[in-house]
């Protein structure tokens, strides 16, 4: 079980921006060989939803409010180390996420930008595809909707 911890910015300490900035880089740019910038100075108006197993950072997502990122509020830079992902950490960030979009935003409206091979595992947690697939960053994606 993940010990999920949700901090803003601010908040977070150095070693946390550390962590989440390392574990970013080890899957966005190193597994996924993606040359892009993610520190795209978002993360200052993000809340930050961390799952800890054993004290060290496995899983992260950012969560935006309505307007901030897209229309409505949004859940970005979903992630789970890649050793600890069989353990389905996936699922607990990402309901752990969208129940704090519901407290912290009152928005039960979220949309994502999902990478297209995971489509199934984001319709398991209520999100539906809409539009056309899209690269971004050299990688297809779909914009998705949970309402």
């Amino acid at each position: 079980m993940l010990n999920i911890k949700t901090k803003t910015f601010k908040e977070l300490s150095i070693d946390e921006l550390y962590a989440i900035l390392q574990l970013r880089s080890e899957i966005f740019v190193v597994e996924q060989n993606c040359v892009y910038q993610d520190i795209d100075g978002k993360d200052q108006n993000a809340l930050h939803v961390m799952g800890f197993k054993n004290d060290q950072l496995v899983a992260y997502t950012r969560l935006f409010k309505p307007n901030d990122y897209f229309e409505f509020a949004s859940i970005g830079r979903i992630l789970v180390k890649a050793g600890e992902r069989h353990l389905n950490y996936g699922y607990d960030i990402m309901k752990a996420s969208i129940q704090v979009i519901k407290e912290v935003y009152d928005e039960t409206k979220i949309k994502i930008s999902a990478q297209t091979y995971l489509k199934r595992f984001y319709n398991n947690l209520g999100f539906v595809e809409v539009g056309e697939g899209y690269l971004e960053d050299g990688i297809p994606h779909i914009g998705m909707l949970k309402s």
